[in-house]
C-alpha cells in the first residue's frame, strides 16, 4: 500500500543541491518536491556495522539533511570485509565517529550528529525523538526489541534488516500503518538457537544487498512514493539469487501495538528477555568457569579433556593446542558424550563462551559433576595467553 509522505519538503534547494542531485531530480517520481522531502528528512541509523555501513553511505549520497549515527564499538580489522564505510586506518577508531567521516566526505552539503554511546532504556527515546525515521542495523535480538519497542511507543516508523551467512531479511515496522517487529517475532529465539554473525559468518557484500534495500525503502517513506514493505517480508537468498516476500500481519493480540497492549513502556532488562544463554547454561557455569591462565596450568598437568565445541571452519582459524574438536551439534543430539573419558577432567571452549555454557549444561547433567568451560572461550586465550594468534 502506498503512504503519505513522512516529511513536509524543505523550502529550497540551494544550486550545489540541485547539481549533485539532478538524476533525482529527473525523476518524475521524485522530482523537486521528494528531494525537499529528502533534504528536510531526520533519520537515525541504528549501528554502523555490516548494514550500517552500505545504509550510511547511501542515504548520505541521496541527500537526507540531517543523518543520525549510533554506535559505541570500535573498528577492528575483522570488521572490513563488510563494513565498507570504515578503512584499515580506521581500526581502533570509534565507529559512529570513523563512520561521520565517511559520511561528510560522501556528502558535505548534509548534517551529521554522531552519538558515540551504546543504545540504552536510558537514552533511547530521547535519541529516537528527534528523528523521524530508524533505520536498524543492530545484529542482537535485545537491541532490535528495543528498537521496535521505543518506535512503536514514539509513533515511529523503522526500516529492519538481518543478515546471516547468505541469507537476508528486510521489511517496514510502523505501527500505525501494519504490524510491529512484535507482530512477525512475538518471542525471542531460545538461547543458542540463532548464531550471531560472529559464530555463523556472512557474505560480506549481503550487508550492501540489504542495507541497499532499507535505504530504498527510506527514501519511499520519505517522499511518500511507491509501495514500502510495511506487511510484508522481503527475503533474499545470495546463493540461489531468489527473492521472495511473505505477507507479516498486525497482530491484533501483540502486547505492544495490538487492540489490547500489555507493554505500554520498555521493557526494564532486554537483555533478560533475550537471555543470552538459557537458566540451565547459567546454573551449569555458576562456579565451573575457569579463565584463559587457569587453563594454561590445567593444560600443564595434562589431566584435563579439553574440548572445542565450535565448528570445524572455525577451528582452522584458530585453536588452543591440545584440544579435540566436538562441535556443538554432537553434545545437542547426545553423540558427543561417548567420545568423553571418564578418567580426566572435562573441559569445554568455544570462541566467547556462549556455545560452551550450553555444551556444559548437557555435559553435567550426564553426570559429569566436574566438567568447566571457559569463560570468553578462544578470545580469552588469545588475549592472555597466544596473543600472536589471530582472532575472528
Amino acid at each position: 500500500m502506498s503512504l503519505p509522505p513522512l516529511v513536509e519538503p524543505a523550502s529550497e534547494l540551494s544550486v550545489d543541491e540541485v547539481r549533485r542531485y539532478s538524476r533525482h531530480l529527473i525523476i518524475p517520481d521524485v522530482g523537486m518536491a521528494g528531494q525537499k522531502r529528502l533534504k528536510n528528512a531526520k533519520v537515525l541509523c541504528v549501528g554502523a556495522g555490516g548494514l550500517g555501513s552500505p545504509a550510511l553511505l547511501y542515504l548520505a549520497a541521496a541527500g537526507v539533511g540531517t543523518l543520525g549515527i549510533i554506535d559505541f564499538d570500535v573498528v577492528d580489522e575483522s570488521n572490513l570485509q563488510r563494513q565498507i564505510i570504515h578503512g584499515q586506518s580506521d581500526v581502533g577508531r570509534p565507529k559512529a565517529e570513523s563512520a561521520a567521516a565517511s559520511v561528510r566526505e560522501i556528502n558535505p552539503l548534509i548534517d551529521v550528529i554522531v552519538h558515540n554511546e551504546a543504545l540504552s532504556n536510558d537514552n533511547v527515546m530521547d535519541i529516537f525523538s528527534g528523528y523521524d525515521l530508524i533505520v536498524d542495523g543492530t545484529d542482537n535480538f535485545a537491541t532490535r526489541y528495543m528498537v521496535n519497542d521505543a518506535a512503536v511507543l514514539l509513533g515511529k516508523p523503522y526500516v529492519w534488516g538481518s543478515i546471516y551467512r547468505f541469507d537476508g531479511q528486510a521489511s517496514v515496522f510502523w505501527a500505525e500503518h501494519g504490524p510491529c517487529y512484535r507482530c512477525l517475532y512475538p518471542e525471542p529465539p531460545p538461547p543458542g538457537m540463532v548464531p550471531s554473525c560472529a559464530e555463523g559468518g556472512v557474505l560480506g557484500v549481503l550487508c550492501a544487498s540489504i542495507g541497499s534495500i532499507q535505504v530504498n525503502e527510506a527514501i519511499k517513506l520519505i517522499a511518500g512514493i511507491g509501495e514500502p514493505l510495511v506487511g510484508r517480508l522481503m527475503i533474499y537468498d545470495a546463493l540461489e539469487m531468489t527473492y521472495r516476500s511473505v505477507k507479516v500481519r498486525k497482530d491484533p493480540e501483540c502486547p505492544l501495538c495490538g487492540k489490547n497492549p500489555t507493554i505500554t513502556e520498555l521493557l526494564d532488562d532486554y537483555e533478560a528477555f533475550c537471555g543470552a544463554i538459557s537458566e540451565e547454561a547459567a546454573d551449569a557455569t555458576k562456579d565451573s568457569t575457569i579463565s584463559a591462565t587457569e587453563l594454561k596450568d590445567l593444560l600443564d598437568t595434562g589431566d584435563i579433556f579439553l574440548v572445542d565445541v565450535r565448528e570445524p571452519n572455525e577451528y582452522e582459524i584458530v585453536n588452543i593446542p591440545g584440544a579435540t574438536l566436538i562441535p556443538k551439534g554432537e553434545f545437542l543430539s547426545g553423540a558427543a558424550l561417548e567420545r568423553l573419558p571418564q578418567d580426566k577432567r572435562v573441559v569445554l571452549h568455544c570462541k566467547s563462551g556462549a556455545r560452551s555454557a550450553e555444551c556444559l549444561a548437557i555435559v553435567k547433567n550426564a553426570g559429569f559433576s566436574d566438567a568447566v568451560h571457559l569463560g570468553g572461550g578462544v578470545l580469552a586465550w588469545i588475549n592472555q595467553i597466544e596473543p600472536d594468534k589471530p582472532s575472528y
